[in-house]
C-alpha cells in the first residue's frame, strides 16, 4: 500500500544504516524553507542540476555567445529552488528539467528586462510560471474536457501579482507535511532520483512519487491551476 505522505517515515533504529542520513534530514530538510535554500545555494550544484547548467551554456554557445559571469552566478544560486518549483508544477523530473531549461533560455534572451536591485530568483520564478501556463494552454485540447471546465480554469496570475509568485511558493512549500517536503526537496533541489530518495528516506519508490504528487497538487491548488490527471491535495 502506498503511503499518502501525510506522516514522516519512522525513525530508524540504532543499527539502521539510514540513521546518519536521518540525522542530516533533521538538520537541513526540516529547516524553514527559505533557510534551507540559503544553505543549498552555497553548496556545489548536484550532478543533475549541474547538467542543466551545462545544457544552457551549450545552447548559448551554439548562438556564438558566452554566458556572463554574473548571470551564471545568479542562475546557479536560483537553480535548486527553481527546479523544485518546476517539479512541483509538472510532477515529472524530465519535464521539470525541460521547463527549467526553457526558463533559462528565455531569461537570457530577455535579461535586459530584468531590473537591477530586484529579486533575480523571483524573476526566474515568474518566467517559469508563465512558461508553464503557456504550455497548459498549448496542450489544452489534449485535456479530456468535453464542457471546457478545466480549460477555462487554466488561468495565470495577473501581471500585477508577478512579484508575489516567489512569496506564494515559499509559503506553500513551507506548509507542506514534512514527508512531502522532504521528498520534493530531495528530488527537486538535490537532484536525487526517486530510487535514491526512497533509499535515503527508508520507504518505497512509489511512496516518494506519491508524496511529490500530493505536494504538486497542493501547490497547483494554491495557484488556482487545474490540470488533467491532477490528484487531490488532501
Amino acid at each position: 500500500m502506498i503511503d499518502d505522505g501525510s506522516n514522516p517515515p519512522a525513525s530508524p533504529g540504532p543499527g539502521d544504516a539510514a540513521a546518519p542520513y536521518a540525522t542530516i534530514l533533521g538538520q537541513h530538510l526540516a529547516l524553514p524553507i527559505r533557510d534551507y535554500f540559503r544553505i543549498v545555494e552555497q553548496e556545489p550544484l548536484p550532478v543533475q542540476l549541474a547538467g542543466l547548467l551545462e545544457r544552457f551554456e551549450a545552447a548559448v554557445a551554439a548562438r556564438g555567445q558566452v554566458v556572463a559571469f554574473d548571470f551564471r552566478s545568479d542562475i546557479i544560486k536560483a537553480l535548486p529552488a527553481l527546479r523544485t518549483f518546476a517539479l512541483s508544477l509538472v510532477g515529472d523530473v524530465s519535464r521539470a528539467d525541460d521547463l527549467v531549461q526553457e526558463t533559462f533560455v528565455k531569461a537570457w534572451a530577455n535579461q535586459a528586462r530584468f531590473r537591477p536591485g530586484t529579486n533575480f530568483t523571483a524573476w526566474l520564478f515568474t518566467i517559469l510560471r508563465n512558461q508553464f501556463y503557456s504550455e497548459l494552454r498549448k496542450h489544452r485540447r489534449e485535456i479530456e474536457d468535453v464542457d471546457g471546465t478545466h480549460a477555462s480554469q487554466m488561468t495565470s496570475l495577473s501581471d500585477q501579482e508577478d512579484a508575489s509568485t516567489l512569496k506564494v511558493v515559499w509559503k506553500q512549500l513551507g506548509t507542506l507535511p514534512v514527508a512531502q517536503r522532504q521528498a520534493l526537496l530531495l528530488v527537486g533541489a538535490e537532484g536525487h532520483t526517486y530510487e535514491e530518495a526512497a533509499s535515503k528516506l527508508g520507504c518505497q519508490v512509489g511512496t516518494v512519487k506519491s508524496r511529490v504528487s500530493r505536494a504538486r497538487s497542493s501547490l497547483l491548488d494554491t495557484l488556482g491551476v487545474v490540470v488533467a490527471g491532477q490528484a487531490p491535495a488532501a
